[in-house]
């Protein structure tokens, strides 16, 4: 209908190895969705996931990290400009596996997206199964929010949940709860693309 068009976002996304997040929002930013793939960035040339997106005919970036050692910031002034022509709207880190610092986050607030393997805030950082596991806990899973200076930090966009099973290994909740980042971040970035970040609890 008239006027009912309008451009969709424009969305980046970060991945550091086989990238099967990045592939689960790709395959949903079709039809209705409020936002298209505008490039895949990695720091790995060999990334499955740089190959993927190639194969599907999306722009990809390589910004190696080793060249600048320490440099941070130098690495990040890179990763800008690989992404400057691809003018994104919206970012989303997808097992990305560099920490970014706050000259890199700020001025993407509000607009930077991160998928991380436990209930947020229970187990910052790595080795999430593992600790779930070793707390005791009856439930694990993976949240998605927004992403700001400090670690796994920032306001919770949505939610998966499941049950923690008495057999339960680092390797088998890894499996069960991957399953659910494949659903949950591709309904939580199509809700954000359209202004909804009221949480989503799956």
């Amino acid at each position: 209908m008239p006027g009912r068009w309008r451009v969709p976002k424009r969305v980046a996304i970060f991945v550091s190895g086989g990238g099967s997040n990045m592939r689960a929002l790709v395959e949903d930013m079709v039809g209705d969705h409020a936002a298209r793939p505008a490039v895949v960035v990695s720091n790995n040339a060999d990334a499955g996931g740089i190959a993927w997106a190639k194969g599907q005919g999306i722009a990809t970036e390589v910004v190696d990290h080793r060249p600048f050692g320490k440099d941070r910031p130098a690495f990040e002034a890179a990763l800008n400009t690989a992404l400057a022509p691809h003018t994104p709207d919206i970012l989303c880190l997808a097992g990305f596996m560099r920490v970014l610092t706050a000259g890199f986050v700020t001025p993407w607030a509000g607009r930077m997206l991160n998928i991380h393997p436990s209930l947020l805030p229970k187990y910052k950082g790595l080795h999430t199964h593992a600790r779930a596991l070793e707390a005791g806990d009856t439930e694990h899973g993976c949240t998605v929010h927004l992403v700001t200076p400090a670690l796994d930090d920032g306001p919770i966009l949505g939610q998966a949940r499941i049950a923690v099973h008495a057999f339960d290994t680092p390797d088998t909740l890894a499996a069960r709860v991957l399953v659910q980042e494949h659903r949950l971040y591709p309904a939580v970035l199509r809700r954000f693309a359209s202004g909804e970040t009221r949480p989503l609890m799956l």
